[in-house]
């Protein structure tokens, strides 16, 4: 089979020809029909992401596909079955190997597509909206980073539950995809001076930054007394300090999320949100923003399309 893979660490991932794998126990061999990129791939390739594997690996975190093979003790599956997994690694392949309880079987009313989107980003942003943050209807939501492949799901998910959303995101042309998501305000990241706008609309309640850096600073500085802010991510390269005396003057909480850290202590949490996920999806509530599907073999392609942000949404490669 064909992997986008990484050999030996250091060594920048490449299309590689490896031998199909066989399932463990637990384990459910999947034929991929498609991978949702995520800029934990480009931190995993440069092996400065916290859960980056040991090498040899295989990048790609979240599939869709057909179950293949089952590995010994696999109930609940058959062969043929039309799943979703996030593994955390093996997704840039035509076949990988994940564990079957981290599976979830997909309507028929969702894609491959669709569903390799899914996953991580509308996760992210529904586990830490509403799990996290406690986002009421009526309070304002700053989302920065806004026609990312999680910003947007941010967007989407807080106007959903009753938020006035304000969208920060570098471009128009990138912010009108927050607009069609169900933005109230949009700020051009490269023009805006976010604090003084932000403050003008009233102020924010929750922050969801998977951006970091001046932005986050910024937003930090337009926040309501009892403010709730979400460090997502870094995309900016930056990571922000924190001065624990300011958070005291307006009673602010900042509170970290790292989605896939709830598979480890508490992954009800994890499955029942992506149940209410789905439910919407079902019900057309929310639709997937993918803005490039590549092929396999132009995966270096897909990923530079996130590392020089020209992508809105989500890219999916498939294999």
């Amino acid at each position: 089979m064909r992997a986008f893979h990484i050999p030996v660490a250091g060594q920048p991932a490449a299309l590689h020809t490896l031998p199909v794998p066989e399932p463990k126990p637990g384990e459910i061999r999947v034929r991929i029909a498609a991978c949702g990129l995520n800029f934990a791939d480009l931190l995993m390739e440069k092996g400065t992401y916290q859960d980056t594997p040991d090498a040899p690996f295989t990048l790609g975190m979240e599939v869709a596909g057909t179950v293949d093979a089952l590995g010994e003790g696999v109930t609940g599956f058959e062969v043929g079955t039309r799943i979703a997994v996030f593994g955390g690694q093996g997704g840039l392949a035509e076949y990988g190997c994940f564990p079957a309880d981290r599976a979830v079987a997909l309507p028929e009313t969702m894609s491959f597509t669709d569903a390799a989107a899914f996953q991580i980003a509308y996760g992210t942003s529904h586990l830490a909206l509403d799990h996290r943050a406690r986002l009421q209807p009526g309070e304002t939501l700053l989302v920065l980073g806004a026609a990312g492949g999680v910003g947007l799901t941010a967007v989407e998910i807080g106007k959903l539950m009753g938020a006035t959303v304000i969208a920060c995101a570098r471009g128009m042309d990138k912010l009108e995809a927050a607009r069609t998501a169900g933005a109230d305000h949009l700020l051009d990241a490269t023009t805006a001076d976010i604090r003084a706008e932000v403050k003008a609309l009233g102020g924010a309640d929750v922050v969801y930054d998977p951006v970091g850096g001046d932005q986050f600073i910024a937003a930090f500085r337009a926040c309501n007394p009892e403010a709730r802010i979400l460090p997502i991510g870094f995309a900016s390269g930056e990571v922000p300090q924190i001065k624990a005396n300011h958070l005291l003057v307006k009673n602010i909480t900042v509170m970290g999320l790292y989605w896939g850290g709830y598979l480890q202590f508490r992954p009800k949490v994890l499955t029942d949100s992506l149940r209410t996920l789905m439910d919407w999806h079902a019900d057309g509530r929310i639709k997937p923003h993918v803005s490039h599907v590549l092929p396999l073999e132009k995966a270096g392609e897909a990923l530079a399309l996130l590392r020089d942000r020209k992508s809105t949404g989500k890219v999916v490669v498939t294999p």
